[in-house]
C-alpha cells in the first residue's frame, strides 16, 4: 500500500470580507452617531457660600417677582416700557456716587423682566449690574 501524500498547501486567511465588514460598521456607525453636546445644553448654575454682604449707600435694589412686578429701594413699579423704568432707575441714582444696580429675580421671574431691567439700567447710564443669590440648601 503506497500512500500518495500530497503537498499540504499552507493556510491563508483572507482579509478582504473582513476588511469589507468593517467598513460597512465603521459607515453605519459614522452614520448613526449622535453628537450630544451639540443638541444638548447643559448648565451647572453656581452656589454663593460667602457670607451675605453688607449693604451699601450706593445701591439700588431692584426686586422682581414672578408675576413681574418690579419693587426699586422697596417702592413698587409697574412696567409701563423700558424707558420708563430708566427714568425711575434714574431717580433712584440721583445723588449716589457710581450706583450699582441690584437684582434680586425670584426664580420663576422670566428671562425676559430680567432683561428690561438690564435694558434699563444701561437707558440710564448705569453701567455696574449685580445679581443676588441665595445660599445652597444645606450650608
Amino acid at each position: 500500500m503506497k500512500f500518495r501524500m500530497r503537498a499540504t498547501e499552507e493556510p491563508e486567511i483572507n482579509f478582504i470580507p473582513l476588511i469589507d465588514v468593517l467598513l460597512v460598521i465603521l459607515i453605519f456607525l459614522m452614520i448613526t452617531t449622535t453628537y450630544s453636546k451639540y443638541t444638548e445644553l447643559q448648565i451647572n448654575l453656581p452656589t454663593a457660600d460667602a457670607e451675605k454682604q453688607l449693604e451699601r449707600p450706593n445701591e439700588i435694589n431692584v426686586g422682581i417677582n414672578a408675576q413681574a412686578r418690579y419693587m426699586i429701594n422697596g417702592q413698587a413699579h409697574t412696567y409701563r416700557d423700558t424707558a420708563g423704568l430708566s427714568a425711575e432707575l434714574k431717580s433712584a441714582a440721583a445723588g449716589k456716587k457710581d450706583p450699582v444696580v441690584v437684582i434680586s429675580a425670584d426664580a420663576q421671574a422670566t428671562h425676559q423682566s430680567v432683561i428690561y431691567v438690564m435694558q434699563a439700567a444701561q437707558m440710564a447710564g448705569l453701567g455696574q449690574v449685580t445679581f443676588t443669590t441665595q445660599a445652597a440648601a444645606g450650608k
